[in-house]
């Protein structure tokens, strides 16, 4: 019983100190290991197959609206990086640069590829020459390098691995239907698969991507009332194409500069999973998202015919369920904790009085909910066990995204709103600067999204005093 209890005993209390629980739960559910290089994690097998159905789902979405998959270099010259402004100024403290190959010195400096928006647009203006050849709707699934000063695993890390879409159209008004299209994507993906509520909308001029004309993000809420942007998508207009020279002729015959999209969601969002859903005992994972769906665990296995039925069991299951079988020697009792660590959705337990009775206990990972069921009817009752899982995984997260969002009116609520109930702080904004950064500089609150649902809370902005011109979701943020 020592050691059972030792498994759940090695994570720190999340009300006792966030980021260590966190930490824990991403090392004792073993998802990630540190790496000798510094600031790079190792993602172990139990996280790359939450990456991976994460991958899967994204990518069937993707191409559902017309996405297809490339794959350019990971090096970007620097004469090519410096030709938007605006771009590599955003991204110049983060960049690692290439400076030699074996011993001879490069003539030109290469960056290891931060994003590729320029790589892209080096790609399209050879490409692209009539309007017969757009639009151009490309992903590439690939990892990118920034030079992060602090890190913490999935969260912020100097590599990490990532979707980005890339697409050029002949009009202003396709990119932007493109731009909100991908967005929603993230959105309904987040909120149907990780049972994640999101907060839709547009960046500030402040927030926005380094080079775009508009920014769009979702925006997640934490269990600690942090913030975490989970994807965003970029209209980029013609400045890139102006930069770049990525010019069509149109049906008149006439030269037109095309309209550009960029957008971008990646392992972070494993780490959203972790802080949306998980509990003192480890992860929580929903079941469309789960790489173990329901593990069978075996009790008394030694006994004659058990671990037979548990295998029957699991042979039964497997072509419905992405189902697994404990049948290591460990306690029964260090196996529950370990599959509760592990964020496995649906734990069946089986033994020799349940073998007689032709039954078996289902008991659920978010809840501890135990029902006993059939040998024969365990498929039907696992699919819709599985079903209410998501459904209320989703709607929890939900009533605590709910009821973590404050309304200020004036500085001093917006202050103590900060002080007194972590969360998200709705506030209206005179749309200056000036008001964002004295926000940011007095309580490291900054702004989340402008979100698409606009209401009028107030007639001014939070911060001034001003006549007001949005409403602003504004927030502590990862």
């Amino acid at each position: 019983m020592a050691k059972e209890k030792k498994l759940v005993a090695s994570i720190t209390s999340m009300e006792e100190d966030f980021a260590q629980w966190y930490t824990d739960v991403v090392k004792k559910a073993e998802l990630i290991d540190y790496s000798s290089v510094k600031g790079c994690m190792i993602i172990k097998p139990a996280g790359y197959a939450i990456w991976e159905n994460i991958q899967a789902e994204l990518d069937r979405r993707f191409k559902e609206a017309g996405v297809s998959n490339v794959y350019l270099p990971m090096f970007i010259p620097e004469s090519l990086l410096n030709k938007e402004k605006d771009h590599v100024e955003g991204f110049a403290p983060e960049v690692a640069w290439v400076t030699h190959g074996g011993q001879n010195e490069l003539q030109e400096r290469l960056c290891v590829r931060p994003t590729s928006e320029t790589l892209f647009c080096d790609f399209y203006k050879n490409d692209i020459h009539s309007y017969r050849d757009l639009p151009k709707v490309y992903n590439q699934w690939c990892s990118v390098v920034r030079w992060e000063k602090e890190t913490r695993p999935f969260l912020r890390s100097r590599e990490f691995l990532w979707q980005e879409g890339h697409t050029a159209h002949a009009t202003a008004e396709d990119a932007v239907e493109r731009t909100e299209q991908m967005l929603n994507i993230y959105a309904d993906f987040c909120e149907e698969v990780l049972a994640m509520p999101v907060i839709r909308g547009q960046k500030t001029e402040k927030e926005k991507f380094a080079g775009a004309k508009a920014t769009y993000a979702i925006e997640a809420l934490m269990h600690d009332g942090k913030a975490l942007q989970a994807g965003t998508s970029h209209n980029f207009g013609d400045g890139f194409a102006k930069a770049f020279e990525i010019q069509y002729t149109d049906k008149n015959n006439q030269l037109q500069y095309v309209h550009q999209t960029s957008w971008g969601l990646s392992t972070r969002l494993i780490g959203g999973l972790i802080m949306v859903h998980g509990d003192d005992s480890g992860l929580v994972l929903p079941p469309k998202i789960a790489p173990v769906q329901v593990m069978v665990v075996p009790i008394q296995q030694q006994k004659e015919g058990v671990l037979e039925k548990a295998n029957a069991l699991y042979e039964a299951l497997k072509g419905q369920f992405r189902v697994k079988v404990d049948d290591s020697e460990k306690s029964p009792g260090w196996k529950f904790a370990e599959q509760e660590m592990r964020g496995i959705p649906v734990r069946i337990e089986l033994g020799p009085k349940d073998i007689e009775k032709g039954q078996c206990v289902l008991v659920r990972r978010d809840t501890r909910e135990k029902v006993q069921v059939s040998l024969e009817e365990v498929s039907e009752k696992l699919s819709i066990l599985l079903d209410t899982i998501q459904t209320e995984m989703f709607e929890r997260a939900k009533a605590h995204r709910d009821a973590h969002i404050t309304d200020a009116h004036n500085y001093e609520e917006f202050k103590r709103a900060l002080e007194e109930k972590p969360g998200f702080i709705r506030g209206m904004w005179c749309g200056d600067r000036a008001c964002e950064e004295k926000i940011k500089e007095e309580t490291t609150a900054t702004s989340r999204c402008m979100p698409f649902e606009q209401q009028q809370i107030s007639d001014v902005c939070v911060c001034c005093g001003k006549p007001a011109k949005k409403l602003v979701f504004w927030g502590k943020a990862y």
